[in-house]
């Protein structure tokens, strides 16, 4: 279990969701539980650890109001493995499009993907120190006898001198190496031996074939074939970064990184299901594209219940995976989705509309802020940005205004209003605004810059 989960409480766990996301308190608290529930039961007694299920969790809300940033960050505070799938892009079984097995088999590709960075950071200083003797016997070749320089008196003058410098001694080597950590070598090119891919792509003749089966004939075909070395040319800087991914591979137990992986992806996984509603079939409506949606309700239920599915890295149990769902539900309603299925989603959360006041604050307090963003986009260029808090208030006045008259795509909104605001400051940095150049946004000059998205609603429909 991540360590991180063991030291947070529900109420502490709110704390972290609202340093990155304004209000819906109520849907951070049911995450909160959510998140501590699995704490809660992996410390339980051994023989209800199987028994107790996790509270999968159904928001309902407009876009744009925060259901997908609370579950992401929510993922981020647990260290856990999650994947974003859309309900509308699976088909049922028969059809031509995805199944909805394969939102286990994207979790634990991700699952893999975070233990094996991990075990690359923790091996990284003893592949960092192997690459490094790597790079120092191509700057500094070693001598095993006399012969070699007899060899190379007879060779051309620059090799004469290259080996000369071959010749060097064991603190001249130290010294080389001190060069290498401070970067001094970085541009210097040197030729490296990289190993590539052996495996080719492969089409299969016949009768279709599953994902996980055409993954793992490719697993095994690549494995067979030897690995294919090429000589590159390149930086030490390049070299080094090629040599560390070569160095990290060979010290990682790849067999126990899939067994970490899938432990991870079955008791602290999250998938979140995006646009649920878009596979229910509204009220006193029926046939059409209805039986499809119905369908791939009735595939999603077993994964959602509890099943287990193959994956290239092993089976999976899905029993304990927590599983977010979220809609807008404009038209259809949450009933509207299969009893079964209803009945797997237990906690249902709706999501507050945000406010003018909510775009002020979210341009203001999360560490994330667009606001910040930006000041730190243009402080690469050397350039300060600043806003007055007037400035903000009208900006978040007029996302809101826009929302209300044209469409209600909530926060995002901002993101289109603080882009038409900057776009020409963007521009002109760095050829017309120069470095130590400060600029301060204020509420006339956001006025000046989007009066015309205020008055003319027409124009604004074409802009945002």
């Amino acid at each position: 279990m991540a360590k991180i989960i063991e030291n947070l409480t529900p109420q502490q766990i709110v704390q972290e969701l609202d340093k990155y996301i304004i209000g819906q308190k109520e849907a951070k608290r049911n995450v909160a539980i959510a998140l501590r529930n699995r704490w809660r039961r992996m410390n339980a007694n051994v023989e209800m650890q199987s028994e107790i299920i996790p509270n999968n969790i159904l928001m309902i809300g407009t876009t744009g109001v925060g259901k997908t940033e609370i579950a992401r960050r929510l993922a981020k505070i647990a260290e856990a493995p999650f994947t974003k799938v859309e309900a509308s892009k699976f088909t049922e079984v028969g059809y031509v499009g995805r199944d909805c097995e394969s939102m286990v088999r994207d979790l634990v590709e991700q699952s893999v993907n975070m233990v094996r960075a991990a075990k690359k950071e923790e091996v990284k200083a003893k592949a960092l120190e192997s690459v490094e003797d790597t790079l120092l016997d191509i700057l500094i070749p070693p001598v095993k006898d006399k012969k070699e320089v007899g060899f190379a008196l007879e060779t051309k003058k620059q090799e004469i001198e290259d080996y000369t410098e071959s010749l060097l001694n064991e603190k001249t080597r130290e010294a080389f190496r001190e060069k290498l950590r401070n970067g001094e070598l970085d541009h210097r090119k040197v030729e490296i031996d990289v190993q590539g891919n052996g495996a080719p792509s492969i089409g299969v003749m016949g009768g279709p074939i599953d994902d996980v089966s055409m993954m793992n004939i490719q697993e095994m075909i690549g494995g067979m074939l030897p690995k294919k070395g090429k000589k590159r040319k390149v930086t030490i800087a390049e070299a080094r970064k090629l040599l560390l991914e070569e160095e990290a591979a060979k010290l990682i137990d790849m067999d126990e990184v899939k067994e970490e992986a899938v432990w991870k992806a079955e008791n602290l996984g999250i998938i979140f299901i995006d646009e649920i509603d878009k596979i229910a079939s509204a009220s006193g409506k029926s046939g059409g594209p209805d039986v499809s949606r119905e369908g791939v309700q009735r595939d999603l239920l077993p994964i959602v219940e509890g099943s287990t599915v193959n994956t290239k890295h092993g089976s999976v149990k899905t029993d304990h995976i927590l599983f977010i769902a979220a809609g807008a539900f404009h038209v259809a309603k949450p009933s509207d989705l299969i009893p079964e299925l209803q009945g797997r989603f237990p906690i249902r959360v709706e999501l507050e509309s945000l406010t003018e006041e909510n775009f002020y604050q979210i341009l203001k307090a999360p560490k994330n802020a667009l606001t910040k963003q930006y000041e730190a986009m243009l402080e690469a260029e050397g350039v300060s940005l600043s806003f007055d808090d007037e400035a903000l208030r009208e900006i978040a006045r007029i996302a809101f205004h826009a929302n209300s008259e044209v469409e209600n795509i909530g926060a995002r909104r901002l993101q289109t209003v603080m882009s038409h605001l900057l776009n020409e400051i963007m521009f002109n940095v760095p050829d017309v605004i120069g470095a130590n150049a400060q600029i301060i946004i204020t509420k006339e000059l956001v006025n000046e810059r989007l009066s015309n998205l205020v008055k003319n609603k027409d124009l604004s429909q074409y802009i945002l």
